[in-house]
């Protein structure tokens, strides 16, 4: 059996808004369900996700497993690992012994498995969402309606882009886009990193390995007291489990808000692999440059708290937040890691009234993801970090929340949702 495409009325049971590997979950678990009919809109006209950071050897930060459907359904024809037999090439994956699939390699396990979905609807740009007759209106760019009981938000995060840096001139760039202009980035005399975290540490090894190539200078700039590593010790990875969404989300909201700020390097940190990597080549280039010192610099501590841009250079003001010393940087070349964050989508401000925020203006989402004020008409993937701690980016994560989100859908267990997996108590 496969889902129905439409009601015999026109009315689907869901309309999934964004295609990242989220909604594309959803879109492949319902597919083989015969009372659910849905379809999934997408403004681009392929799938893409995270196409500015396929540096070589770039990898995903969590197993093979944590794919579109295989922790909800591992029988799913839309599995990784059937995307490697399809491909030829799982015979090759298990002889290569790595749990962790390349960046681009899931990239293309995304495209395969969206390829083969009835349901998906790529270029189609939604404009408005309305509230009629107890449905919500669709409407897209090219004059579409798509009418539903139920909205399944997938629309993502942005790239962050710091309150000195806006509205800048030049050509800075953001990580987001670092493969699309790294030709020209190299050919800077001066390139500055600001920010941390996984891409930047990718960047900075990248840029660091080819220093002595193009010879320009090189330095690395973060507010972070340190270069964090990502917490990855097996009882901490116990914290994306049903038994931490449960305990997380039952605690006040300004502890929890507390928390995120808190919980940052347990999924924004830096895989010690390549922390590791990164000394080893600052060593071999130190040694490799005999008396004249590897122009480039890590400052930790240093909040970026002005720029400027005049004459194709850049001045970054900076603030030492631990000797209380304020100091500048000048560059030619900047790029941002600065992360992502989630602005509700201009479409919604018709339905605006019918979902709920909490006391700091984001969403207020329930312990089952719906955001609207029947708790099961609207839900959100992602974006939840203050509601859900970290499972919500989490991809591991997303087989489990798109088996929630069906089973208030259906109003029957589907897929099986595990309620404790947890050795540890989180509380009380």
């Amino acid at each position: 059996m496969t889902a129905r495409p439409e009601a015999p009325n026109g009315t689907y049971d869901l309309v999934g808004i964004g295609l990242g590997p989220f909604n594309l979950g959803l879109a492949c678990l319902t597919e083989p369900i015969a009372d659910l009919s849905g379809v999934f809109l997408e403004s681009k006209p392929d799938f893409e996700w995270h196409a500015g950071m396929f540096l070589d050897g770039a990898h995903l930060q969590t197993p093979f497993m944590s794919d579109l459907v295989t922790l909800a359904d591992p029988t799913s024809p839309y599995s990784f690992l059937n995307y490697l037999k399809e491909k030829g090439r799982l015979y090759s994956f298990y002889i290569r012994e790595n749990f962790y699939p390349l960046r681009i390699e899931y990239d293309d396990y995304c495209r395969w498995a969206a390829g083969k979905l009835s349901s998906v609807r790529f270029g189609t740009t939604v404009t408005e969402v309305t509230y009629e007759d107890e449905l919500y209106v669709v409407r897209t760019r090219r004059g579409e309606t798509y009418r539903a009981r139920h909205l399944v938000l997938g629309t993502g995060t942005v790239p962050f882009v710091p309150p000195a840096c806006r509205d800048l001139g030049g050509d800075l760039l953001h990580t987001s886009q670092y493969m699309h202009r790294r030709a020209e980035l190299k050919r800077k005399k001066s390139i500055t990193i600001v920010g941390s975290g996984q891409s930047a540490a990718e960047i900075y090894h990248e840029l660091l390995s080819e220093i002595d190539v193009h010879g320009y200078r090189l330095d690395w700039v973060t507010r972070s007291p340190r270069f964090f590593p990502l917490e990855y010790t097996k009882l901490t990875l116990e914290m994306t489990s049903p038994d931490y969404i449960d305990y997380f989300h039952a605690l006040p909201e300004e502890t929890r808000h507390r928390l995120e700020k808190q919980q940052k390097g347990l999924f924004k940190g830096i895989n010690s692999d390549l922390i590791d990597s990164i000394f080893d080549l600052l060593y071999q280039k130190n040694v490799e440059s005999g008396d004249r010192p590897v122009p480039t610099r890590l400052l930790t501590n240093s909040s970026l708290t002005t720029a400027a841009y005049a004459d194709g250079v850049y001045t970054l003001g900076f603030h030492q937040d631990e000797q209380h010393k304020d100091f500048e940087i000048r560059t030619e070349g900047l790029v941002l890691a600065t992360g992502y964050h989630y602005e509700p989508p201009a479409f919604l401000a018709p339905v605006l009234d019918r979902l709920r925020f909490d006391g700091h203006g984001r969403f207020d989402i329930a312990r089952n993801y719906s955001i609207d004020v029947t708790g099961r008409g609207v839900f959100l993937q992602n974006a939840g970090v203050h509601a859900h701690s970290i499972t919500s980016p989490d991809l591991g994560m997303g087989a489990y929340r798109n088996s929630y989100i069906i089973r208030e859908l259906l109003g029957t267990e589907y897929y099986p949702v595990e309620k404790t997996i947890a050795f540890q108590e989180f509380a009380a």
